[in-house]
């Protein structure tokens, strides 16, 4: 995971650059480099909380930040990168921190947006910090995660679509759910518009 979340501070650095955006000058880079870094302490030991990986990685940095006397609003900056990173479509309505972070995340994994990046640039960065077969590997640490407290993939979430793929698990839906809910909703038939 290390190498990830290294590539993942390089990659949204230089996506940020294509942008037109500066470090220090548009954003706050060490809040975006921490943010980066503890981005996957959720499916550590660090992580082992009954929330969903994402919030327990996202509490976990911010005990260490505070810990060490690291300006709190910037804590909650990096809590809430962490806490939204897998949330494709929030993280950049909270700010450039948030959605440089999750850009740079996003890229490393799926590839989103890698077309802007300058020519070698992605060769330079698995040259020094190998991908480890990263999309596959990720997915297994977080269906161990969610196998061994399936809590932690609620529904309608990431962690619980690597619970369904990795661990075999039923996929559970929207009717599913509210069927389940015991107040008795069905589905509209068309007649009962």
């Amino acid at each position: 995971m290390h190498n990830h979340c290294v590539r993942s501070y390089l990659f949204g650095r230089e996506l940020a650059a294509a942008q037109g955006l500066r470090g220090g000058i548009d954003y706050d880079e060490e809040t975006v480099f921490l943010a980066s870094i503890l981005h996957d302490l959720g499916i550590t030991a660090y992580g082992r909380g009954g929330q969903r990986f994402e919030v327990d990685g996202a509490d976990a940095a911010a005990r260490f930040l505070r810990h060490r006397g690291f300006d709190e609003s910037r804590t909650r900056v990096v809590w809430q990168s962490i806490a939204l990173h897998t949330s494709v479509g929030l993280g950049h309505r909270f700010g450039t921190e948030h959605a440089v972070c999750h850009g740079g995340i996003d890229m490393d994994v799926v590839g989103t947006q890698r077309e802007l990046l300058s020519p070698g640039f992605a060769d330079r960065v698995h040259g020094a910090w190998p991908r480890h077969n990263l999309g596959f590997a990720i997915a297994e640490a977080i269906g161990r995660d969610t196998q061994a407290n399936p809590l932690k993939a609620p529904p309608f979430s990431f962690p619980v679509h690597v619970h369904e793929v990795v661990n075999d698990a039923p996929s559970v839906g929207f009717a599913a759910l509210v069927a389940r809910s015991g107040w008795g909703d069905s589905l509209p038939t068309e007649s009962s518009n």
